[in-house]
Order: structure tokens, then sequence, then C-alpha cells
């Protein structure tokens, strides 16, 4: 069991709670004092007590870089969302505070986002549905996914999902991750990430969908698109910064590729004067690929189990590796989560 001194109920601060108390947070009524909180200068106030901090809302979640300085005898960070680039400060990352994230939650829902990006481009529904809107019938032909080549870029569960849902539908399926390797059961080839540019000229579809880390910021840059071909799509679900947005609207202007999808952005929300919601070819939708019918009570869930392993000293699910900024999968081959 964790140790509490002076055998006092643990603190678990929740950041982010609009409403108070919490549904999906009474299993926990009896053994903790829960503390809810909204903005900074309430988690500052809160997080000197804290033993658990419990980030429920992921755009909220910065404040806790901002109050990191009343820390006193924190020991564990959980945060209902995946990406990490918004939590993990200096002071997180050099502490001994155990950090992790819901990882696993959201694969197979964006894993389905994308599948219907992908055929929302081939079967040309924009199109459909704007004549639909103006009342025009005007036949077309359109594309078949099957056949054509996924590129994958991040080999973690979701990028894993998206494979397998992508080889479903008939298409070629490759991944780039940190190291290459061959046969891979959901992405076949994958090639390393320092190579992406001689695979890219294959890609169909380039999907991204990687964490948020140093070496991955402004990874999709000018060189990159000069190395897609002209009919390709890219479709980002990983983090905004992956992507240099002025060398992706200047690549869409030009022609040098299709279209794109883009569901994370540098800039959220996506100001309305922004040259990508109307530029043709392009899907900008809020930051919802993951967000399924029943999404919040599942990431309570697994706060609540994961409150239950810590309390009984047992190994906790999704503990994130603070140098790397990801979670090191444990199965065979497998690459960061996005």
């Amino acid at each position: 069991m964790t140790q509490i001194e002076d055998g006092r109920r643990p603190v678990v601060v929740v950041l982010g709670v609009d409403r108070v108390p919490l549904p999906g947070l009474e299993p926990l009524a009896d053994q903790v004092s829960l503390r809810f909180v909204a903005s900074v200068p309430e988690l500052e106030d809160a997080l000197a007590e804290a033993d658990v901090v419990f980030l429920n809302d992921n755009f909220r979640s910065p404040a806790l870089r901002h109050a990191w300085a009343r820390a006193r005898r924190l020991q564990w960070v959980h945060l209902a969302a995946v990406g990490l680039d918004t939590v993990l400060s200096d002071g997180l990352a050099q502490s001994d505070i155990v950090l992790t994230n819901s990882r696993g939650q959201f694969d197979e829902p964006i894993a389905e986002y994308v599948l219907g990006l992908m055929l929302a481009f081939a079967k040309d529904f924009p199109t459909t549905f704007d004549l639909q809107h103006r009342h025009v019938w005007q036949h077309r032909d359109t594309e078949n996914l099957a056949g054509k080549t996924a590129l994958v870029v991040g080999a973690g569960g979701l990028g894993r999902a998206i494979g397998r849902v992508a080889r479903a539908m008939g298409m070629r399926v490759m991944g780039a991750a940190r190291t290459a390797r061959t046969d891979d059961p959901d992405l076949v080839r994958i090639v390393a990430v320092a190579e992406i540019e001689t695979v890219l000229p294959e890609a169909d579809y380039v999907v991204v969908a990687l964490p948020l880390t140093p070496d991955t910021r402004d990874m999709f840059g000018a060189r990159a698109f000069a190395h897609m071909k002209p009919t390709a799509r890219f479709i980002n679900v990983g983090r905004g910064q992956l992507v240099d947005e002025a060398a992706l609207i200047d690549a869409l202007r030009s022609g040098r590729i299709a279209g794109a999808a883009l569901d994370v952005f540098a800039e959220e929300p996506v100001p309305a004067d922004h040259p990508l919601w109307d530029l043709p070819g392009v899907i900008v939708s809020p930051h919802m690929s993951g967000d399924f019918f029943g999404w919040a009570p599942a990431l309570l869930e697994l706060f609540v189990e994961n409150f239950q392993r810590w309390r009984q000293g047992q190994p906790l699910l999704n503990v994130v590796d603070k140098q790397l900024g990801y979670i090191p999968s444990q199965a065979a081959g497998a690459e960061p989560a996005s």
C-alpha cells in the first residue's frame, strides 16, 4: 500500500471539473479527500496538499506547469488524455513523481475516424454534400481505397489500429517509427523515421499518429511534402506541432499534394481567419477524432482502477517514461503511442 503519513486519507486534486461531484469517482468517496479545481489559482492553492493530481481536462492541463512550484508531497499525476506535451514540464520530468496517461482508450475510435476521412477523400463526400446543399445533380466517378498505399507514421497502439483498419479495406500498409523492421503484424513493413523520405513517394495517404517530442516537432515541413506524390492526402491525428502549417498550406495551394484532413492544429481553437478553413481539399475537425459517446466515463474508470493499484502498491497502468516523453510499449516491436 502507498504510504500516507499519519494514516490520513490521500488528497486527490481533480483539475478541470465544472460540476461537483464528478460522476464516476464515487468508488473513491470513502477512500480519499477530493478537491475539485478549475483554474491555476485554485490549483496552486490545492497542490500544496495534494498526493495525487488527476488532470481531467486536457485543455486545462497546462495549468499544472504554472502551479508546479507549489507541489510538496505529490506522488502521482494522471492525465485523462494521451498527449503529454501540455503536462510534461522540466520539473515533472526531473522529479520522482509518477506520470500516467490514458493510452489505449482512443485507439480504435481514432482509427475508425481516420478510415472515415480516407473514405471521404476517396468517395469525394465533401463535394457530394456541397452539391446536395446547392440542389445540384452531378454524377461523378470516385476512387477505391483497395489497392491504395497508406503510410502510418507512428507505430504505437494508435498507429497499429489505423494499420489494421486500412488493411481490412484492402489497402497496402507501411509504417514509419524509430527503428525499421519487416514482417510487422499490423504495419507489415516499417521504415525508420530518418528514412521516411524514401517511402513518402509511394504513399497515397500519409497518416500521422506520433507523440509530440523535441525530435518530432515540425517533422512535416516543405521537404517532406516535396517528397509526396501530387495525388497524396495528408491526415494528422497526432499533434498540430508535428506539422509546419505554413509549409502545408503552401503544398496545398501549389498542388504538391491533393488534400489534407486535420484534427489537430498548432493553435486550438483554429482562428476564424485561418486559411486552412477555406482551402480546397482540406477537412478541418475540432480535435474530436477520439471522442466517442461514453469516452468520459471510460477515462474515469481507468483512473479509478489505477488509483486502486496505487493505493495497494501495485504496478500502475500506462506509466510514462518521462525522459522519452511517451510510454515504451511492452509488446514486441511496438513503438510510442501517439
